[in-house]
C-alpha cells in the first residue's frame, strides 16, 4: 500500500493483467482515472429494489432482489434438467433459469429467502421475463467477505456493467482502487478545480467526491459527489473552449469593412421585400465581427426558412466591397447547386460582373463541384485565382490542393455538422491570413448544446420567419390502422395540383437495392433482409440531425423494408396519382440528372416529386405546398421539421402529412404527434434530444467531447454549463497559459488529449 497511483497509471499494474486486459477489451477501462470516472449507474437500497416490472428487454441488466421461490423441473422425457427461480422485489417478478448439472449447485444456494445481485440479458418465454444462466452474488452469505454488512451500512453501487465483467467485480475493483488512494492520502490525485472557484461554489474537494460517488452512505452523499463531479466536467471543457476562443482572437485577420455605395448597397436598394428584425440584428452582429483584425467564429442558427441564406449572402457581399472572396461550402451537390441557383436569382445582373449585361457594381458568382466538366471546372479555377470570382459555391471539391484563391476573406458552412473537421480546416488555411468563418445550422440547437459542441463559437439565433411565409399544417396518417386516411391523402395531393401547386413525397429508401441514403448495394440487401436491425444501426451513428430510423430501434417485431422512392413513384403514377407528372430524386443520380429535375421542378415542369432526404435543407420551391413523408416513424424528429419546411415557403398555406405504420400507443407515434404539434423547432429539438442518448447528441464526430463527459448531461445541466462558461472565460482571460494553474492544466491535458485538442483547434 505503499505506492501512490497517479491517474494515468495502467490498471493491469493496479489489478493484475487478466482483470486489466477484460476490463479494457469490454468496458474500455485503462488507467486509474478511468474506473475512478466509472460511476455508478444507480444505487440500491436496503429493502429497495429494482422496479422488475420495467426491466428492457435484449439488454444486459443488474437486478438486486429476493428469491420467492425456486423449482427443479425436468423435460425431453426426463433426460433433462433445469432450475426456476423467481425473484421479486414486490413490483414484479423475473425468473432465473439453469440448464444442466450446474443447477442442482445453484439449487442449494438459492433459496427462498436470500437476497443477491443477479446480472444477464433480459429475454422473453412463455410471455416471461427471464434471465438466462445469470451471473450472480449472494448478499447475505457468509462468504461474501462482508457483503452483507456492506449492504446494510451504505447504499449499493449499480455499474455500468458487461456479461465478462458483472457491476459487483467492478465494485471490488473500484474498493481497491480507493484503498490504495486513502492509504496515501490522495497524493496522486490532480483538482482541476482553482481552490476559489471551488470554496466559492460550496463544492467537494475531489477525494471526498470520489468517496461518496463510489461509497455514499445517504442521498445526500450522492448529490453532493454528482454536483462536485458535474463541475470537473463542464469546466475542464469550458476552459479548453475558452482558450481557444481566446488564441483565435489573438490571430491575424484581415477587417473586412462594407464599402458605402457598393455591391451590397445595390443588391438591398433591389429587394422586393424588407428583411426581418433578426435578420437585420444577426447581420449586424456579423459585420461587427468582419470588421475586426481577428477572425469572426460564428454560428448562425436559426429555424427552417427564416432566412439564413440571405444573412449569409449578404455577409459575402459586404466581405467582397472590401476588397475580399467569399466561399459557401455544401454538403452535397443538390445543395450546392440550389445555393448556386438562389443566389444568382437573387442577385440577378449584379452576379454577372464582367459579363456582357452585367452590373457595374457586379461580381462573378461561379460553382464548383466535383462532377463539373473539364471546361466549367477549369474556367472557375481561373476566376477564383484572378480574383474575377468574389463569391464561389461548392461541395469538399473546394478543399482540393489546386484550388487556390486571390484573397480568401470569408468562408460559410452551410450544415456543417455534416463535414469533418479537417475538410473545414483545409478551407480555411486557404486564405492569406485566416479567413472568417460563419457556420450555419438548420437544425435548431438547444443552448445547452451549442455551449458544449459549439462552445468555440460565438452564436446568433433567427427565429422569426419573414412576412408573407405561410403556417404549415401537420398532421399524422395511421395508414395501418385507417388506410381510407392513406386514400384521401392522396386525394389532398391531387387537390393542392390541380389548384396549380407542387407536392413532394418522401421516403426512407431509394430502391433496387440501393439502399437509404448512403447505404452500399450490400448493406441495402441486408437493410431489406432485416429493416429493423439497419435502422436501429442508423439511430445510433450520432450527430445532430442523423437519427434517421431510430424508432425502428424501437419496434414491435419483424418490420417490413423501409418504403423506396422507385416503388413508390411508381405505384403513384400507376395509382392514385395517374395522369399527373412524377419524378423521382435521390443521391445516387447522376449530378446532371439530380440538376435537371430540380430545376424542372423548379419550373413548374413537375407536379410530383418523390425523393429521398435529399431534399432536406436548402431546397427553396416556393409553389410547393404539401409534403407526404412514407414510413415517417423512421425519420428523426429534427429531421422531419427540417423535411417539413420545404413547403409553406410562398403566400399559400403548408401541408405535412406524416405516414406512419407504428402502432398508436408507440413510443414512434408520441414522436410523430409532437412534430404535429408544435412548429417550433427549438422546443423539437429538446424533445429530440430527450429521447436520444448522450452520445447521439454530441455525436461521435465531435471527436473526443463525449468521452470526457461521464456525469454531465447536456440536456439536463444547463446552469452548471452556463456558469462554466463564465468561470471558464474570466479563468482564461487572466491566464491565457493556466500558469498559476497547473492542476487545472494537467486535468486539461489528460481529459482533453492530443486528438481533441485538435478538434477543439479546427472547429
Amino acid at each position: 500500500m505503499g505506492r501512490v497511483p497517479a491517474l494515468h497509471e495502467p490498471l493491469k499494474k493496479i489489478l493484475g493483467g487478466s482483470t486489466a486486459k477484460v476490463m479494457a477489451e469490454h468496458l474500455d477501462l485503462h488507467t486509474a482515472g478511468d474506473l475512478l470516472h466509472h460511476y455508478p449507474r444507480r444505487y440500491a437500497e436496503r429493502g429497495e429494489l429494482t422496479r422488475l416490472a420495467d426491466l428492457p428487454l435484449d439488454e444486459h441488466v443488474t437486478v438486486v432482489a429476493q428469491v420467492a421461490k425456486a423449482a427443479m423441473k425436468t423435460f425431453n422425457h426426463g433426460k433433462g434438467v433445469r432450475l426456476e427461480v423467481v425473484v421479486t422485489d414486490g413490483s414484479g417478478a423475473l425468473t432465473l433459469v439453469f440448464f444442466g448439472r450446474g443447477a442442482y449447485a445453484r439449487e442449494k444456494e438459492l433459496i427462498p429467502g436470500r437476497r443477491g445481485m443477479f446480472a444477464g440479458k433480459v429475454s422473453v418465454f412463455n410471455r416471461t421475463r427471464q434471465l438466462l444462466h445469470p451471473d450472480y452474488e449472494l448478499l447475505d452469505r457468509d462468504s461474501g467477505a462482508g457483503a452483507a454488512e456492506a449492504f446494510a451500512g451504505r447504499l449499493l453501487p449499480i455499474y455500468p456493467a458487461c456479461k465478462q465483467f458483472q457491476s459487483w467485480k467492478l465494485t471490488k475493483a473500484v474498493d481497491t482502487l480507493l484503498d490504495l488512494f486513502e492509504a496515501e492520502q490522495w497524493q496522486g490525485l490532480t483538482d482541476p478545480l482553482p481552490p476559489s472557484l471551488r470554496d466559492g461554489r460550496g463544492l467537494a474537494e475531489l477525494p471526498d467526491a470520489f468517496r461518496k460517488v463510489h461509497r455514499p452512505r445517504t442521498k445526500a452523499d450522492i448529490e453532493d459527489a454528482r454536483a462536485r463531479l458535474k463541475w470537473d466536467e463542464a469546466f475542464v471543457l469550458q476552459v479548453a473552449l475558452a482558450r481557444r476562443r481566446h488564441a483565435d482572437s489573438q490571430l491575424p485577420a484581415v477587417a473586412r469593412k462594407p464599402v458605402a455605395g457598393g455591391i451590397l448597397d445595390a443588391f438591398d436598394a433591389k429587394l422586393p421585400f424588407t428583411l426581418t428584425d433578426g435578420q437585420r440584428t444577426v447581420s449586424a452582429e456579423i459585420f461587427d465581427d468582419l470588421a475586426t483584425e481577428h477572425p469572426m467564429h460564428r454560428l448562425l442558427q436559426g429555424e427552417v426558412g427564416s432566412g439564413k441564406t440571405m444573412v449569409a449572402l449578404r455577409a459575402m457581399l459586404g466581405v467582397v466591397d472590401a476588397g475580399g472572396q467569399a466561399a459557401m461550402l455544401a454538403p452535397t451537390e443538390v445543395l450546392a447547386q440550389q445555393h448556386h441557383r438562389s443566389v444568382t436569382e437573387m442577385m440577378g445582373e449584379l452576379a454577372e460582373g464582367g459579363m456582357l449585361g452585367g452590373a457595374e457594381q457586379g461580381t462573378k458568382v461561379v460553382l464548383l463541384t466535383g462532377s463539373m466538366g473539364m471546361p466549367a471546372r477549369r474556367q472557375a479555377l481561373l476566376d477564383l485565382v484572378t480574383g474575377e470570382a468574389g463569391i464561389v459555391i461548392g461541395t469538399h471539391a473546394l478543399i482540393e490542393d489546386k484550388v487556390q484563391f486571390h484573397d480568401l476573406g470569408l468562408v460559410v458552412v452551410d450544415e456543417q455538422h455534416r463535414f469533418g473537421v479537417e475538410q473545414r480546416d483545409a478551407l480555411r488555411s486557404k486564405g492569406k491570413q485566416p479567413p472568417h468563418l460563419l457556420v450555419m445550422t438548420a437544425t435548431p440547437i438547444p443552448r445547452t448544446v451549442a455551449m458544449t459542441v459549439f462552445g468555440d463559437l460565438e452564436t446568433s439565433v433567427l427565429d422569426q420567419l419573414p412576412a408573407g411565409r405561410s403556417p404549415i399544417a401537420t398532421h399524422v396518417v395511421p395508414a395501418k390502422d385507417k388506410p381510407h386516411f392513406l386514400a384521401r391523402t392522396w386525394e389532398r395531393v391531387r387537390e393542392e395540383i390541380e389548384g396549380g401547386h407542387q407536392a413532394y413525397v418522401v421516403c426512407p429508401r431509394i430502391g433496387d437495392d440501393l439502399g437509404e441514403e448512403g447505404d452500399t448495394k450490400a448493406g441495402a440487401k441486408n437493410a431489406s433482409k432485416d429493416a429493423a436491425k439497419s435502422a436501429s444501426k442508423s439511430a445510433s451513428k450520432g450527430g445532430p440531425g442523423d437519427e434517421a430510423g431510430q424508432a425502428a430501434a424501437e419496434g414491435d417485431g419483424e418490420r417490413r423494408p423501409p418504403l423506396a422512392v422507385l416503388d413508390v413513384a411508381e405505384q403513384l403514377a400507376k395509382g392514385p396519382l395517374s395522369g399527373l407528372r412524377v419524378e423521382v430524386l435521390h443521391g445516387r443520380m447522376q449530378p446532371d440528372a439530380k440538376d435537371d429535375v430540380m430545376r424542372s421542378f423548379a419550373a413548374g415542369e413537375v407536379d410530383v416529386l418523390v425523393a429521398t432526404t435529399v431534399i432536406e435543407v436548402g431546397v427553396n420551391v416556393p409553389n410547393s405546398t404539401v409534403m407526404v413523408i412514407m414510413d415517417a416513424d423512421r425519420f428523426g424528429v429534427s429531421q422531419l421539421h427540417q423535411l417539413r419546411g420545404r413547403v409553406g415557403r410562398g403566400s399559400a398555406p403548408g401541408l405535412c402529412l406524416l405516414v406512419t405504420d407504428a402502432p398508436e400507443a408507440s413510443p414512434a407515434r408520441a414522436r410523430l404527434a409532437a412534430v404535429a404539434g408544435t412548429l417550433d423547432g427549438f422546443e423539437l429539438s429538446r424533445i429530440d434530444l430527450e429521447q436520444r442518448r448522450e452520445g447521439d447528441v454530441l455525436g461521435q464526430a465531435q471527436s473526443g467531447v463525449r468521452s470526457s463527459l461521464r456525469m454531465l448531461t447536456v440536456i439536463d445541466d444547463e446552469e452548471i454549463i452556463a456558469a462554466a462558461r463564465e468561470e471558464a472565460a474570466s479563468v482564461v482571460a487572466a491566464d491565457p497559459e493556466l500558469e498559476a494553474l497547473p492542476e487545472l492544466r494537467t486535468a486539461l491535458d489528460a481529459l482533453l488529449d492530443e486528438e481533441r485538442e485538435q478538434y477543439l483547434d479546427k472547429g
